[in-house]
């Protein structure tokens, strides 16, 4: 019996069955949050970080010995050559935008060879919207790469390239998308592919909900740089704002000129105390992520088991933190989403509804009760209501409470006579 929630047996021994077909992945996660782990460990013991580093200052920020080591911590942990580590990231695509305002000039062109990049970037490059300032409105050419039965096309890609590219982009993670996320071997295979026909193309890679669920990041695989979010894997559910840049030292330093201005880059920007907070989030990272992992193994094995399409399959390899969901039609998808929120920490009594969210063409029903908003290394599930009716689950501050979160959803479906 499940403690202070009501769960019908149909659920219970759905639970108990789904558990018994994880046992393998977990045992497979916890080899990869062990060596992540001690990597990370490894890299704030040869830096010497100490409580002095988490002391705040103010200003112009010069000589903040605690920004400045984390830049450094960072850098050691992800096999880059620099980091650029700042809470005032505001989020995950404002880190991709610096990035690709930082690096690319007016007549470059920028190859995405992932297909269509997720909703959000849309605008920062120029796919939609008009006077925005995007990449397009300062004369950066885009162009992509389709997917090839949801799978990279690297004749394609090979061919795509010439001494005209200036930049291939990749999103690693699937986005609103049911293609597979990509492995760090994938985008290795890229990087060969594309340095083959152009050494001097620069590889980015956004790395969001990727962090720490292999034992090796894109830049230990080729990749010149590569961004993500705090609020994601990255801050460990501890850090609550910020984002990280890394990997060539001189394209991370036109990245810091871009995040603060030409000449002062990376010497001026107030800590104001958040140093422990980042610190402290890489700490928690790699174990955090592995409950995020093991959260999305079992969701997969206990819908599965209700007979829905679930990708990735509970038994395969993962290179991201995110699970698909494949729902069927719009109730249910509320109903999952709703079933999310009400086993959430914070906000458990709000009732998620579809809504007009910004940057987004469809309405999008989001679960999301968490201590940091936005933060979707914290459980959270959202949607587009639109055909096929797929939810992204992601996230998981540790598995039990996730697990009990992912039955609840399961519950809300059955007591609304929509769960198989």
């Amino acid at each position: 019996m499940i403690p202070f929630f009501n769960i019908s047996e149909k659920i219970e021994k759905a639970s108990d069955k789904a558990l018994k077909l994880c046992k393998e992945q977990f045992e497979y996660i916890d080899e990869i949050t062990e060596f992540n782990q001690l990597k990370v460990q490894k890299a704030f013991i040869e830096y010497g970080v100490s409580e002095s580093h988490f002391t705040p200052t103010t200003g112009y920020g010069y000589n903040d010995r605690g920004r400045d080591t984390l830049d450094k911590v960072w850098a050691k942990v992800l096999g880059a050559e620099d980091a650029l580590v700042r809470h005032n990231f505001t989020c995950g695509t404002h880190t991709l935008a610096t990035a690709l305002f930082g690096v690319l000039r007016p007549g470059d062109n920028i190859l995405c060879v992932t297909g269509t990049p997720y909703d959000t970037i849309h605008n920062v490059i120029g796919i939609s919207g008009e006077n925005m300032g995007s990449l397009k409105d300062f004369g950066i050419n885009y162009s992509e790469v389709p997917l090839k039965n949801e799978h990279l096309d690297y004749d394609a890609i090979e061919n795509a390239i010439d001494n005209d590219v200036t930049m291939v982009y990749i999103q690693r993670s699937r986005g609103y998308e049911l293609r597979p996320s990509l492995s760090v071997d994938e985008i290795e295979r890229v990087c060969k592919t594309v340095k083959g026909k152009n050494p001097n193309v620069i590889v980015m890679v956004d790395n969001c909900y990727g962090e720490f669920v292999e034992k090796r990041e894109p830049t230990e695989a080729g990749a010149d740089l590569i961004a993500g979010s705090m609020i994601k894997n990255a801050g460990g559910g501890i850090a609550v704002t910020g984002g990280y840049i890394a990997g060539k030292k001189d394209l991370v330093e036109k990245c810091a000129y871009r995040l603060t201005t030409p000449g002062l880059g990376r010497e001026v920007g107030a800590s104001l105390g958040h140093n422990r907070e980042l610190f402290m989030g890489l700490f928690y990272a790699p174990h955090t992520v592995g409950e995020a992992l093991k959260s999305a193994v079992f969701i997969s094995a206990l819908f599965e088991g209700f007979g829905y399409d679930v990708t990735p399959k509970f038994n395969e390899v993962r290179h991201d933190i995110v699970q698909s969901l494949g729902l069927e039609n719009a109730e249910s998808l509320v109903a999952f989403c709703q079933g999310i929120q009400s086993g959430s920490p914070i906000d458990s009594y709000v009732l998620p509804e579809p809504w007009d969210m910004p940057g987004y063409d469809s309405r999008v029903v989001m679960a999301a009760g968490a201590f940091t908003l936005g933060s979707s290394i914290e459980l959270s599930a959202d949607a587009p209501i639109r055909e096929p009716y797929y939810a992204w689950i992601q996230g998981g501050l540790n598995f039990h409470s996730a697990k009990i979160c992912a039955l609840l959803a399961a519950q809300q479906m059955e007591d609304r006579g929509l769960l198989k």
